[in-house]
């Protein structure tokens, strides 16, 4: 069974490009020329994943994004954005997106995040197979409810982004070991490429300014100098 994949992108040339390649590694792929067409398609029919551009006329990427996370169906969000845009990624993965890459990139780098991305989604489905129905997890005042994946602190609840999640989980379910941003990027994430620590080092700040009183010094997620961050194993 292929998987599908719907391109919201205005430059018809990138799209059908990109359409090209996914369909080289089984995908069928469809293609929105503007942020409306894109929702309408989304609406219509289920697919497996997103290839959202940032800069498109109308309505933009980030509303977008954020409608999409509005819906009730988790499908992972593979933001194109310019260079220059740093500010606009930043708000893309705190309203929801999973990954990025910036333009010009590379199409070989394209299939390996995808690729990574389907494997992630595989692997939260699969966990979510063997969760138990009461699976929580609890550190002092936070709480994690696995099943609805659902965060709150002092009994309040924590927005956090899919992603977020997953790294906050990553760490609570062992407590004390310590996580190199390599390893980090491997196992939350799904890939490994060199000069993406940055990636981890600014979830890592945003999850702590989420859940932690001070962030500059943290109760939950720890640095360890030299070495990368680890969830506490102290009863906080």
């Amino acid at each position: 069974m292929k998987h599908r994949a719907l391109i919201v992108e205005d430059d018809g040339d990138i799209a059908r490009l990109v359409r090209l390649h996914l369909h080289d590694i089984g995908f069928e792929a469809e293609i929105a020329g503007n942020g409306e067409e894109g929702l309408r398609r989304f609406r219509a029919r289920p697919y497996d994943l997103v290839i959202l551009d940032l800069m498109l006329p109308g309505m933009d990427g980030l509303s977008v994004c954020r409608a999409l996370r509005a819906g009730p169906d988790y499908v992972p969000i593979l933001m194109l954005t310019a260079k220059s845009s740093e500010l606009d990624r930043v708000l893309g993965l705190e309203i929801g997106a999973d990954d990025y890459l910036a333009k010009p990139f590379s199409l070989p780098e394209l299939l390996a995040r995808v690729k990574a991305l389907l494997r992630r989604t595989e692997a939260l489905r699969e966990q979510a197979a063997r969760v138990s129905a009461d699976e929580t997890i609890r550190r002092g005042d936070l709480t994690i409810d696995v099943e609805k994946r659902r965060v709150t602190l002092g009994g309040l609840e924590v927005g956090l982004t899919a992603r977020e999640f997953d790294l906050l989980l990553h760490f609570a379910r062992r407590p004390g070991r310590v996580f190199t941003r390599t390893q980090l990027l491997e196992q939350v994430w799904g890939y490994g490429h060199d000069g993406y620590e940055h990636t981890v080092n600014s979830h890592i700040n945003r999850l702590r300014a989420k859940i932690e009183s001070d962030p500059a010094k943290p109760r939950f997620v720890m640095t360890v100098w030299g070495v990368g961050y680890k969830f506490t194993d102290a009863e906080t």
